[in-house]
Protein backbone atom coordinates (compact mmCIF):
# COMPACT_ATOMS: atom_id res chain seq x y z
CA UNK A 1 0.00 0.00 0.00
CA UNK A 2 1.32 3.64 -0.63
CA UNK A 3 2.62 5.26 2.51
CA UNK A 4 0.21 8.17 2.19
CA UNK A 5 -2.56 8.59 5.38
CA UNK A 6 -4.77 6.86 2.85
CA UNK A 7 -3.16 4.08 2.01
CA UNK A 8 -1.84 3.42 5.20
CA UNK A 9 -5.54 4.13 7.10
CA UNK A 10 -7.13 1.77 4.87
CA UNK A 11 -4.20 -1.09 4.74
CA UNK A 12 -5.28 -1.07 8.64
CA UNK A 13 -9.16 -1.58 8.02
CA UNK A 14 -8.34 -4.51 5.67
CA UNK A 15 -6.07 -5.98 8.41
CA UNK A 16 -8.89 -5.27 10.66
CA UNK A 17 -11.71 -6.26 9.03
CA UNK A 18 -10.30 -9.19 6.84
CA UNK A 19 -8.57 -10.95 9.82
CA UNK A 20 -12.51 -10.42 11.87
CA UNK A 21 -13.26 -12.68 9.31
CA UNK A 22 -11.72 -15.76 9.99
CA UNK A 23 -11.99 -15.03 13.88
CA UNK A 24 -15.99 -14.93 13.35
CA UNK A 25 -16.53 -18.09 11.54
CA UNK A 26 -14.39 -19.59 14.18
CA UNK A 27 -16.91 -18.32 16.88
CA UNK A 28 -19.84 -19.26 14.59
CA UNK A 29 -18.53 -23.11 14.31
CA UNK A 30 -19.09 -22.84 17.91
CA UNK A 31 -22.09 -21.77 18.33
CA UNK A 32 -24.38 -23.39 20.86
CA UNK A 33 -27.59 -22.71 18.59
CA UNK A 34 -28.91 -22.36 15.09
CA UNK A 35 -29.93 -18.40 16.31
CA UNK A 36 -26.46 -17.85 17.82
CA UNK A 37 -24.91 -19.20 14.50
CA UNK A 38 -26.96 -17.23 12.30
CA UNK A 39 -25.90 -13.96 14.10
CA UNK A 40 -22.07 -14.96 14.00
CA UNK A 41 -22.59 -15.63 10.24
CA UNK A 42 -24.36 -11.91 10.04
CA UNK A 43 -20.89 -10.60 11.38
CA UNK A 44 -18.79 -13.03 9.38
CA UNK A 45 -20.52 -11.37 6.12
CA UNK A 46 -20.09 -7.64 7.32
CA UNK A 47 -16.88 -7.86 7.81
CA UNK A 48 -16.36 -10.05 4.52
CA UNK A 49 -18.21 -7.54 2.85
CA UNK A 50 -16.48 -4.76 4.43
CA UNK A 51 -13.03 -6.28 3.34
CA UNK A 52 -14.66 -5.74 -0.37
CA UNK A 53 -15.31 -2.23 0.21
CA UNK A 54 -11.62 -1.30 1.06
CA UNK A 55 -10.44 -3.31 -2.22
CA UNK A 56 -12.92 -2.11 -4.12
CA UNK A 57 -11.13 1.77 -2.94
CA UNK A 58 -7.96 0.71 -3.91
CA UNK A 59 -9.04 -0.26 -7.21
CA UNK A 60 -11.08 3.03 -7.47
CA UNK A 61 -8.50 5.35 -6.23
CA UNK A 62 -5.40 3.27 -8.47
CA UNK A 63 -3.65 2.58 -5.05
CA UNK A 64 -2.27 -0.45 -6.09
CA UNK A 65 -2.48 -2.58 -9.95
CA UNK A 66 -5.39 -4.18 -10.55
CA UNK A 67 -3.79 -7.49 -10.90
CA UNK A 68 -2.83 -7.45 -7.41
CA UNK A 69 -6.21 -6.85 -5.92
CA UNK A 70 -8.15 -8.32 -7.83
CA UNK A 71 -7.84 -11.64 -7.06
CA UNK A 72 -8.29 -10.64 -2.82
CA UNK A 73 -11.80 -8.93 -4.18
CA UNK A 74 -13.07 -11.85 -6.18
CA UNK A 75 -12.08 -14.04 -2.86
CA UNK A 76 -13.72 -11.61 -0.35
CA UNK A 77 -17.12 -11.29 -2.82
CA UNK A 78 -16.98 -15.38 -2.52
CA UNK A 79 -16.49 -15.42 1.22
CA UNK A 80 -19.65 -13.01 0.96
CA UNK A 81 -21.58 -14.86 -1.10
CA UNK A 82 -21.23 -18.18 1.01
CA UNK A 83 -21.88 -16.91 3.89
CA UNK A 84 -25.46 -15.78 2.73
CA UNK A 85 -26.16 -19.04 0.99
CA UNK A 86 -24.88 -20.62 4.76
CA UNK A 87 -27.42 -18.24 6.43
CA UNK A 88 -30.04 -19.57 3.81
CA UNK A 89 -29.55 -22.62 4.43
CA UNK A 90 -29.71 -22.78 8.16
CA UNK A 91 -32.94 -20.59 8.27
CA UNK A 92 -34.54 -23.04 5.91
CA UNK A 93 -33.61 -25.78 7.89
CA UNK A 94 -34.87 -24.04 11.71
CA UNK A 95 -38.16 -23.73 9.35
CA UNK A 96 -38.34 -27.77 8.63
CA UNK A 97 -36.72 -29.01 11.40
CA UNK A 98 -36.59 -33.35 10.89
CA UNK A 99 -38.92 -35.00 13.27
Amino acid sequence: MPTTVAGQAIARQIVRSGTSVGANYRAARRARTDAEFLAKLGVVEEEADETAFWLELIVEDKMLPNHLVEPLLDEANQIVAMIVQSKQTTRKRMKNPKT
